[in-house]
């Protein structure tokens, strides 16, 4: 029952104070502290602030050997999915297998996709057809599709990624749509905000889906995204939490303080426990520190005290 800890690679922004070098130091230091991967945020102009997913997991592919390395989540419905196809393929080939494509539709700021030339009325369509493309763009020698965003008349992709079947494909969301997204074209699921009893229900609804589509052979993975805030001291890491979830978001902690963790590890842990038991094998820990180095340290310090309470 011990699930998988994952961090965030963190962004870098020279003129911001993040190098490069820091990024890539930090996940060489995750994957010798034993974490099991990391995972890239992915933004073209979110409120004006950029990351590209998978830009940044090719860097870190290429100093790495062991990690597993996912978007979390990666705006599929911004771009073509051929390019992306292409894209994805070559970095599962320079990590040998260790990528997988968590995908999300976003849309909190409306203004990223009229940035792009896209409708965001449309990007829950265009992530439908793009999945679909993907897939068979990794495993076909020759695709044709017509849909109401992307046609393709013989495509053909070289080359393909590391692995025969394709890169694993989890879709992220709370809403059903993205539920039946991830069971009709997806491997697995990543869920934010949302209660034990809510992955339970996520866990049904996407079986059945999946059931009536034909998919009945699909074993889905559950992963889900937590911000945490790690200090002996709780109300320290609360108030630290809350100013860079307020920053980040631009809402009221309020809004979001049922679904976070804080306090030390062993708090983390405890919270965390009841969704392991409920079938989350993967957890994506956003933890509100003052360096990528302490960001490490708490997932490793959350994962040494879930692994008190699922010792295998």
């Amino acid at each position: 029952m011990m699930p998988k800890v994952l961090v965030p690679t963190g962004a870098w922004n020279f003129r911001a104070g993040i190098s490069a070098e820091e990024v890539l130091a930090g996940a060489r230091r995750a994957e010798a502290a034993g974490l099991d991967g990391v995972f890239a945020g992915d933004h073209v102009t979110f409120y004006g602030h950029g990351n590209d997913g998978l830009v940044a997991l090719a860097a870190v592919a290429a100093v790495t050997e062991r990690i597993e390395l996912r978007t979390s989540v990666y705006l599929l419905p911004l771009r073509h999915p051929t390019p992306v196809a292409l894209q994805c393929a070559m970095v599962d080939q320079l990590s040998r297998g260790r990528l997988v494509l968590g995908v999300g539709i976003g849309g909190e700021d409306p203004q990223e996709y009229w940035s792009c030339g896209i409708d965001p009325r449309t990007r829950g369509r265009r992530a439908d057809e793009a999945l679909q493309i993907l897939r068979r763009l990794w495993t076909e020698p020759e695709v044709t599709f017509q849909g109401r965003h992307f046609q393709l008349e013989g495509a053909r992709l070289d080359p393909k990624p590391f692995r025969p079947e394709g890169i694993p494909l989890y879709v992220g969301g709370r809403s059903d749509a993205a539920l039946r997204r991830a069971a009709l074209y997806g491997d697995g699921w990543i869920g934010i905000w949302n209660s034990v009893r809510r992955l339970k229900e996520a866990q049904e609804k996407m079986t059945a889906w999946a059931d009536e589509a034909g998919r009945s052979g699909v074993s889905f993975g559950y992963a889900m995204q937590f911000w945490v805030g790690i200090d002996r001291d709780a109300e320290k890491a609360r108030q630290t939490l809350a100013r860079r979830m307020e920053g980040f978001y631009r809402l009221p902690f309020q809004s979001f303080e049922k679904y976070v963790a804080y306090g030390p590890p062993e708090a983390v842990a405890e919270f965390l426990a009841p969704y392991v038991e409920a079938g989350l094998q993967d957890i994506h820990l956003v933890a509100a520190q003052e360096s990528q180095e302490a960001v490490i340290e708490a997932g490793v310090a959350v994962k040494e005290a879930l692994g008190r309470i699922f010792p295998s």
